[in-house]
């Protein structure tokens, strides 16, 4: 594995880390439900640069740079805690390029491309979580077949409640035919009969539910075929692996974690100052983790199994990181608005988004060790 960069990626990820002195403080990573203005006006002056078009073929407007420079990008947005990437410029706009229409091409991705707008993905149901394929919103279509109705239930949709549209995982086949039923969709979220609904989450931001009352869908926004979406999500989430968890997060935790424990006169104690020597061995670890599932993507490789053990010591980590803290500063450590009891909060919460952790070490368990079915 080659750890290092190119001149041409070092001068990239200095000129990014120059860019984001200007969000230095928007802690748009831990609060962007909070903080969606200001995150949404980041990503217009990301657009303003083409950043959020890094990996697109130029054929799209995109720049045409392979893994590393999306993988820079992320890692520094996400060490100075400004946002978390943007589901629309990745997920939906590599889906769209792949298979989507030369109409649909031209209606939404410029407008993607230059942050105008953003997209909340809904995939998840309350019986349709980790088992995706059982889901039960149905997208039927009107007699007249020029639209789709849909109703039913999402739920855990992150930032949906400011989001433009909603790219919809719908049942268009019969509940037995499972993922070879489904089909995806463009969903305005204001559109008639859609209802967002909050479902606060320990770090004090909240994840959503999604009401669908007999809401149109125009036919034209059905993305690939009917029946055919299984596998185009397959690919849309192969393509964010690498930005999924990165390790510039993990590494920005310890650093403030190290940074509380002097403040407070205990990181000269020896216990304390052997754990901090652990956890930072545990964040190179990580951060090994991160590049390795970047080798595997620039060259192409199934980055699945590697991508699964990056999330599982990504989240441990930042739980550890934070424990520790919690261990030895006592009371200190757990007042509201100290900084440990917020990022503790928020690791917690972390274990779910992207697949449990549960599912990723089944995962594992099944790819690379052969255990189980």
């Amino acid at each position: 594995m080659n750890f290092s960069f190119s001149r041409d990626q070092l001068a990239f990820q200095a000129e990014v880390q120059e860019f984001l002195q200007d969000y230095k403080h928007l802690d748009g990573f831990y609060c962007q439900g909070h903080r969606w203005p200001q995150v949404r006006a980041l990503f217009s002056a990301m657009g303003e640069k083409n950043w959020l078009a890094l990996s697109w073929p130029k054929a799209f407007g995109g720049m045409a740079k392979g893994p590393i420079y999306e993988f820079i990008l992320w890692n520094e947005v996400a060490y100075a805690r400004a946002a978390r990437n943007p589901l629309g410029a990745g997920i939906v706009a590599q889906t769209l390029i792949r298979h989507g229409t030369p109409q649909q091409q031209e209606t939404w991705l410029a407008r993607i491309r230059v942050g105008e707008i953003h997209f909340s993905l809904c995939y998840s149901e309350p019986e349709a979580g980790s088992d995706l394929a059982a889901l039960r919103l149905r997208a039927d279509k009107n007699p007249n077949g020029k639209h789709y109705q849909l109703n039913g239930q999402k739920c855990w949709q992150s930032y949906a409640q400011h989001m433009d549209f909603l790219w919809v995982l719908a049942r268009t086949g019969t509940q037995q035919s499972r993922g070879r039923g489904l089909s995806l969709f463009i969903c305005d979220r204001i559109a008639a009969g859609v209802t967002v609904s909050g479902l606060p989450t320990l770090d004090g931001d909240q994840l959503n539910e999604v009401y669908f009352d007999q809401v149109e869908v125009p036919q034209e926004h059905r993305v690939g075929k009917e029946n055919g979406a299984w596998p185009l999500i397959g690919e849309a989430l192969a393509d964010e692996r690498h930005i999924q968890f990165p390790p510039g997060r993990v590494r920005r935790d310890l650093e403030e974690m190290v940074a509380w424990l002097n403040d407070n006169g205990l990181s000269n104690e020896p216990v304390i100052r052997q754990r901090i020597a652990e956890l930072t061995a545990q964040v190179m670890e990580t951060q090994m983790m991160g590049l390795k599932v970047l080798e595997a993507m620039s060259n192409g490789k199934d980055a699945s199994v590697d991508a699964a053990m990056n999330k599982i010591i990504h989240t441990v980590t930042c739980q550890e990181i934070v424990r520790t803290v919690l261990d030895f500063g006592g009371p200190e450590a757990l007042v509201n608005g100290a900084g440990p009891e917020l990022i503790w909060r928020q690791s917690l919460t972390e274990t779910i988004g992207g697949g449990t952790s549960e599912i990723m070490r089944s995962v594992v368990s099944r790819q690379l060790l052969g255990l189980g079915s």
